[in-house]
C-alpha cells in the first residue's frame, strides 16, 4: 500500500482548479479527477475542500457555473474560467513560480 502523502499543496487548491478549468470547463469530480491525472497521483483533491474553494471562486468572480448533462446524462454544475479567472490564474502560477525557484535555488546550495 503507498501511504505517501497526496495532500495538495497548502494555499495551492485554487490556483489547480483555475489551472485545470483553463483547459475545458468541467464539474466538480472531474476537476479532482484531472488533478489528480495531471499530477500523476500525487494529489488528490478532498471533495469537501473542492466544493469550498468552488464556491469561493465564484464568489470572487473567478468562475461562472451552469447545470448541464454529464456525458452520463446525470445533471451536474459545469464550471468555467472567467476573464478575471484567467487573469487570477497567470497571477498566482507566476507567483507560484517565483517561490518555487528560491527553494529550488536554497536546496541547490546545500548539495
Amino acid at each position: 500500500m503507498n501511504d505517501q502523502n497526496t495532500d495538495v499543496i497548502q494555499g495551492t487548491l485554487d490556483m489547480l482548479i483555475l489551472k485545470t478549468l483553463s483547459l475545458e470547463p468541467l464539474h466538480g469530480f472531474g476537476i479532482g479527477r484531472r488533478v489528480e491525472q495531471i499530477s500523476r497521483g500525487v494529489f488528490k483533491v478532498n471533495p469537501g475542500s473542492l466544493l469550498t474553494a468552488l464556491q469561493r471562486l465564484e464568489r470572487a468572480g473567478w468562475l461562472d457555473s451552469e447545470w448541464r448533462q454529464t456525458e452520463n446524462s446525470r445533471r451536474a454544475k459545469f464550471y468555467t474560467l472567467t476573464r478575471a479567472g484567467k487573469k487570477q490564474l497567470e497571477i498566482e502560477a507566476a507567483e507560484w513560480i517565483r517561490r518555487a525557484s528560491a527553494i529550488a535555488r536554497l536546496l541547490r546550495e546545500g548539495a
